[in-house]
């Protein structure tokens, strides 16, 4: 890179309020020293390098926090490969070695509790005294609070998460937490019961997913937007063991199959069960679709058109 930039450091994982407001000040010095804004970034996640045995399952796995971070308008995004030799860059030779000769580095702005180098030694003060060594500036961002006054964070979510509570990470995601995948070729049986579902791939390893169970959602695609009732695992009834993901989408019955499909969970509707027979299942899956629809805002003699504002 060439020129003036001001940069950030993270893992940034989720992409949730905190670091948007983050990354929002980013631009903001970016724009005022006429200079790029560039996220500096890492891959794998540190803590699957440096502790795997504790590594948290992913918000956002690569190609999510990419498309996340292309739609908030920074200049660019370099992704580091993290490894032990990253690892044992103190603070001191991670700033000069890659934010000032890679980057071009003029300021860094970086959150009150983020660490860089070799054990965390870099917190906010190490990097306030080299920004004055070493002539860059360095802003640093206060934790961007809920509406309770607690800390936005990535291991909140994941907790949230955890416990099938969509709406509380929604909140602090700014958006429905949300999976992307193509579309493949199911067994066919939902279809054989009035109730067809089109199945996604399965979910990379280290994407974090809620609890098992039937959702309300929503689907996109390319021109697309569908309200959606979701079964996250087996299918017991059946007798299918196999963990899956398919989506019964409202009022559209297209061919999707080989595309790519983005799913967002929206509410939890209840547990997966074994029932009697084919028909008590679809007298239930009938009662989860009167219960998604109005978690979604969607009456059912009206299943047309764009989802309805404050809805998604």
């Amino acid at each position: 890179m060439t020129g003036g930039s001001v940069v950030t450091v993270g893992s940034f994982d989720g992409v949730h309020l905190g670091h948007q407001a983050l990354l929002a000040a980013l631009r903001a010095e970016a724009e005022q020293r006429d200079g790029r804004s560039v996220l500096v970034t890492f891959e794998p996640h540190p803590a699957s390098v440096l502790a795997p045995q504790r590594a948290p399952r992913r918000l956002t796995p690569a190609a999510e926090r990419a498309e996340i971070v292309a739609e908030l308008g920074l200049d660019r995004m370099l992704v580091l490969r993290f490894d032990p030799a990253l690892a044992a860059l103190s603070a001191g030779q991670f700033v000069r070695e890659v934010l000032l000769e890679r980057c071009g580095m003029r300021a860094l702005v970086i959150g009150a509790n983020h660490r860089v180098g070799r054990g965390g030694d870099g917190d906010s003060s190490a990097l306030v005294e080299l920004g004055r060594r070493l002539g860059f500036a360095v802003r640093v961002i206060p934790p961007v609070p809920d509406a309770e006054g607690a800390p936005i964070s990535s291991t909140g979510i994941r907790v949230a998460l955890d416990q099938g509570e969509l709406r509380a990470a929604a909140r602090w995601l700014g958006r429905p937490y949300r999976i992307s995948g193509r579309v493949v070729p199911g067994a066919g049986r939902g279809r054989t019961i009035g109730i067809p579902t089109l199945n996604l791939e399965g979910p990379p390893d280290e994407k974090a997913l809620p609890p098992d169970g039937v959702y309300a959602g929503w689907v996109e695609w390319g021109g697309g937007t569908a309200a959606a009732m979701l079964n996250q695992g087996p299918r017991p009834t059946v007798g299918d063991a196999r963990r899956s993901l398919e989506a019964h989408l409202f009022d559209w019955d297209g061919d999707l199959y080989g595309r790519t499909v983005r799913v967002e969970w929206v509410e939890r509707l209840r547990d997966i069960r074994r029932f009697g027979s084919l028909e008590a299942l679809r007298a239930q899956l009938e009662q989860d679709r009167e219960r998604a629809l109005a978690v979604l805002g969607r009456p059912t003699h009206d299943l047309n058109g764009a989802p309805p504002r404050g809805a998604r």
